[in-house]
């Protein structure tokens, strides 16, 4: 299959979310992705496995998501002999992704200094919570830390005195996003350098710019915003909307959304010349929601999409994940996908949203089982023989 990444190679030391996360988007795209484990295995590995609700024999939801299309080689690299197969291996690979904490690399002695005189085009690329360098570059953290001190979980909730984080880990996630981003760059930069680099991604760096156009309006205005539940601090109307059987957003963005808006909804109180213009909408925007809440309350959901839809009104459900994961249109762009386990059994996941016009989807691989790729690896990119492989495995340097 025609794959973006085949033929890039990557060796991924990560666990828990941020970092498996981006190996697993390099892996969907194509990269041959070697997923290199403790001989106890990746901690990631026990989340979930004994929950039978959300896990499929032994292997809980989290690994089975995020290590599809890897392949799994556990080495003790806190002994001589692993990390010196470790460093054989660098020899034959382009990235090294980790998540440890600030310093542990230098420690294990698999930072870029290091790796890069074995491989002088290796690109390395760690995701932490507060980057390699810094005042606070060794604080532990997690997704919520990064939420909450990225500025972005001061904003969202239903009022000021209510912050919630996001309900998707956005501080895990945006890590990974953004090592990838990353990692790509500095692939795109070694076609002319013909040589690595590391690329240091912060989670928190990650949340401050995602915060974007909201940090400059800070920076001009001298304000914090504050939460404001699911409407906007412009338009008008913007936000949640109760139906009678659940819940739609409507986004009226310009006056002539509003306009439309008017010949689906019938309130005579909405004639006033004041609300054709957002000033007006604005003044009273609690009274025009009010309104909102208690018509659209009449009748279903579907009813009222329908006819918004009609009007080119910008709208949706307020989906559950059941209802988001069977929309026609998620469907259709195939980001529900099969997610094997090894013994052959499936359950179903999100499917890789970056398509590309001629480069493949490939079916996706199970995430692999404790050190499955061992002898594969070891005899395929390092060349060793199965007497060689089995003595490292009696000393417990693999498994």
């Amino acid at each position: 299959m025609n794959q973006a990444l085949a033929g890039v190679r990557v060796l991924d030391l990560t666990h828990m979310l941020s970092g498996p996360y981006g190996s697993m988007i390099l892996a969907d795209l194509g990269a041959e992705t070697i997923k290199v484990e403790p001989c106890h295995g990746e901690g990631t590995r026990k989340l979930l496995a004994s929950d039978p609700n959300n896990s499929l024999d032994g292997m809980g939801a989290y690994f089975i998501t995020l290590n599809r299309n890897k392949k799994s080689v556990a080495i003790d690299l806190k002994t001589q002999q692993g990390l010196a197969l470790f460093t054989d291996l660098i020899t034959q690979v382009d990235i090294v992704i980790s998540n440890f904490g600030a310093g542990v690399p230098e420690r294990l002695g698999i930072d870029y200094v290091s790796l890069a005189k074995a491989n002088p085009r290796i690109i390395t690329c760690t995701i932490s919570g507060f980057g390699s360098d810094g005042p606070g570059s060794k604080r532990p953290a997690f997704d919520q830390v990064a939420q909450a001190m990225g500025g972005g979980m001061s904003i969202t909730g239903p009022d000021a005195n209510t912050m919630v984080r996001a309900g998707i880990p956005i501080g895990d996630l945006g890590g990974g996003m953004f090592g990838v981003m990353g990692i790509l760059t500095a692939l795109y930069e070694r076609e002319r350098s013909g040589v690595g680099q590391h690329v240091d991604i912060s989670m928190l760096d990650c949340q401050i710019s995602m915060l974007n156009y909201m940090a400059t309006m800070h920076f001009l205005s001298g304000e914090d915003p504050y939460p404001i539940g699911n409407s906007h601090f412009v338009h008008v109307p913007y936000n949640t909307f109760t139906c009678s059987d659940g819940f739609i957003v409507i986004a009226v963005i310009t006056d002539n959304f509003w306009q439309n808006l008017k010949q689906v909804i019938d309130c005579p109180d909405f004639d006033d010349p004041k609300y054709d213009t957002q000033p007006g909408r604005w003044q009273d925007q609690d009274l025009i929601n009010q309104h909102l809440n208690r018509l659209l309350s009449e009748n279903t959901c579907e009813h009222w999409l329908r006819q918004l839809q009609a009007k080119r009104i910008p709208c949706a459900p307020v989906n559950t994940l059941s209802q988001a994961l069977a929309d026609t249109q998620v469907l259709h762009r195939n980001m529900v996908v099969d997610l094997k386990h090894p013994n052959g059994k499936a359950t179903k996941g999100p499917g890789n949203p970056i398509k590309l016009s001629r480069s493949t989807d490939q079916p996706f691989t199970p995430a692999p089982t404790l050190g499955q790729h061992t002898d594969e690896v070891m005899s395929q990119l390092l060349n060793l023989s199965v007497k060689q492989i089995d003595q490292l495995k009696k000393q417990g340097i693999i498994k």
